[in-house]
């Protein structure tokens, strides 16, 4: 077993264990679920290659991958912090009017689509990433371009 004692906080486990000097450090990006929801596919467009390298990873691993895959880990969430506060930095106001949306209208992004066109052309324009949604019919108007969202509250257009 474990050399060390846990340490309860109303009901959270918090591991006092450091992490070993061979896994690089990294500052947690600590953003809520609706700036991260909103820079998604962002986040996804730029950081497919450390994605997959930590998916291939844990595959190989057979679920043990918690130590082993931790290098991998970081540079995904490196990545995730790099293109936060790139959009932070070029499209600030886009950005939180999108994110303020999601956080409002319960995370449901069809009633965002509004926000989300000036954030998107903001961001590719400024940063050249491309909102990509994997697994779209390509014959078809994808879903975040069309101008009519049926289930939204108001008018999208």
């Amino acid at each position: 077993m474990a050399g060390r004692q846990p340490r309860f906080n109303q009901q959270v486990l918090i591991d006092t264990t450091p992490l070993p000097d061979d896994i690089p450090k990294v500052k947690e990006i600590g953003a809520s679920s609706a700036p991260l929801m909103s820079a998604s596919y962002f986040i996804g467009a730029r950081c497919k290659p450390y994605n997959d390298d930590y998916m291939v990873c844990k595959t190989e691993a057979n679920g043990r991958g918690e130590l082993e895959c931790l290098r991998e880990g970081r540079k995904v969430t490196r990545c995730a912090a790099s293109v936060l506060e790139d959009i932070n930095k070029h499209c600030l106001e886009e950005f939180r009017k999108h994110w303020q949306c999601l956080d409002n209208n319960n995370h449901q992004l069809w009633q965002c689509r509004r926000a989300e066109r000036p954030l998107n052309k903001c961001v590719y324009d400024s940063l050249k990433l491309e909102k990509v949604i994997p697994g779209a019919p390509e014959d078809e108007v994808p879903i975040h371009l069309r101008k009519r969202q049926i289930f939204a509250h108001r008018n999208q257009s």
